[in-house]
């Protein structure tokens, strides 16, 4: 039988618009299996204990699991990678900390470009570090830190989460501003640097109020000052950085994206809840007992923060001189 063209036409436009239904279906109906969230660290660091917190939050929320898997290594370029290599369909995400907008800079061949290859959902918090010390290291203040840097250079040893992470950046600077010699010791991940810091094998970190304000408060490490431009409302006894060398400033950022091209509906969805979370009176607390304020947006404020960030980094790495190695 032969079909009138007006009709035929008709079915073969929808036949062609059946896939993009059928995406748009799939979209509204997400999640409808486990989720993955890749931390591009080791476990025990800042970025994991957020990862683990919004993920618990959006497995109740949405009714499936959020898995954490920790994909560590290159100063957390294999796991931002494997997410822009995995599908674009929501069921991996990308625990986007500042180490994205370093190394953005700071390696010069990559695999991917990180603006454009991952698309930003949603900010969860902004902190500072804390330039801690062990317990049994004789500076109790900035001031006594520097002086005794400097009657000892080059032996005190500065942990940090790997060369290029945003701990090494936030000492380095403090090293240039200060006039202080100190020797650099990366490790791969905040949690294995922390674990030597405690253990008094080295002297100082900049450590993520996220992942060191645990510690600081159980007295297991004393924290000589915030890099932030102003103190912490949780722990305002602790001095900034900046009240002792003018114009120090860092901050830790953190969020979740997912791999370019992920719909749009997906993409709200994921931003929706996560900032309901942000909004929750006990996640609230958590993060503000981690040192941190909620970095609340849409898509496309996270995405512009982002780019701001990449910007102002690369800007230090390139003053500070740091590279690769």
């Amino acid at each position: 039988m032969k079909l009138p063209r007006r009709k035929f036409l008709h079915l073969a436009a929808g036949a062609a618009a059946l896939p993009s239904v059928s995406r748009i279906a799939r979209a509204q109906a997400y999640p409808s299996r486990p989720v993955h969230l890749i931390v591009p660290f080791a476990a025990g660091g800042g970025t994991d204990i957020l990862a683990r917190i919004i993920g618990q939050w959006l497995s109740e929320r949405l009714g499936q699991p959020f898995v954490i898997d920790n994909r560590p290594g290159g100063g957390s370029n294999i796991g931002t990678e494997a997410v822009v290599r995995a599908p674009a369909d929501g069921y991996t995400l990308l625990l986007v900390s500042h180490s994205n907008a370093v190394n953005a800079t700071f390696y010069y061949k990559l695999n991917f470009k990180f603006i454009r290859d991952i698309a930003p959902v949603a900010g969860i918090i902004r902190s500072s570090y804390f330039m801690v010390v062990n317990p049994s290291f004789p500076a109790k203040s900035v001031p006594e830190f520097i002086a005794y840097a400097k009657a000892n250079p080059g032996k005190v040893s500065m942990a940090s989460a790997g060369t290029g992470a945003g701990s090494h950046i936030a000492g380095e600077l403090f090293k240039m501003m200060a006039g202080v010699d100190m020797v650099h010791v990366p490790y791969r991940s905040a949690g294995s640097a922390l674990t030597d810091l405690l253990g008094g094998h080295v002297q100082v970190m900049f450590a993520t109020t996220v992942a060191s304000s645990d510690y600081v408060r159980a007295d297991r490490l004393r924290a000589l000052a915030v890099t932030a431009a102003a103190r912490s409302d949780e722990l305002p006894e602790i001095p900034t950085v900046g009240e002792f060398v003018s114009d120090y400033e860092a901050s830790a950022w953190y969020g979740v994206g997912v791999p370019k091209s992920t719909p749009a509906v997906i993409i709200e969805k994921l931003n929706k809840e996560i900032n309901a979370g942000l909004a929750d009176p006990k996640i609230k607390a958590r993060l503000a007992d981690l040192g941190g304020t909620p970095l609340v947006g849409s898509p496309a404020d996270f995405g512009k923060f982002i780019a701001d960030e990449t910007e102002k980094w690369g800007k230090v790495v390139k003053f500070v001189g740091i590279k690769a190695d």
